[in-house]
């Protein structure tokens, strides 16, 4: 059973930079793939990015966020970060992350295939 706790959310302006982290434990934390979500208020969960065990840390990110969000993982310290800049009042949302832990071809975006989750981090881009 592997534990995540996401924190680093909050309120900030339009244009700013914010960074999200997420501790894994009780678990083999380099077994899984990491991703980032975000559900917004009466919206679906939404892919965010994602990013391999490690071997070359293989990334993919959402059309929305690329060039402006950085996913990035220490297995050291067992955690996943995104580095988020230049927000914009669509990033508003709870922020998840996640843990996939299936073999075989990878289905980074689809949340459905994720073994789990932490609670959340709240971000709310304010214009």
């Amino acid at each position: 059973q592997v534990q995540l706790v996401e924190s680093g959310g909050g309120l900030v302006q339009v244009g700013d930079s914010l960074t999200l982290s997420c501790a894994a434990s009780g678990g083999t934390f380099t077994y899984y793939a990491m991703g980032w979500f975000r559900q917004a208020p009466g919206k679906e969960r939404e892919f965010v990015g994602a990013i391999a065990q490690q071997e070359g840390y293989i990334k993919h990110y959402a059309e929305s966020v690329k060039g402006r969000f950085t996913i990035s993982r220490d297995n050291v310290k067992n955690t996943v970060h995104l580095q988020m800049n230049d927000l914009k009042p669509e990033d508003t949302a709870l922020y998840y992350c996640g843990a996939y832990g299936h073999k075989g071809r990878w289905h980074y975006d689809v949340a459905d295939r994720y073994d789990y989750w932490g609670q959340g981090t709240q971000v709310t881009v304010s214009s």
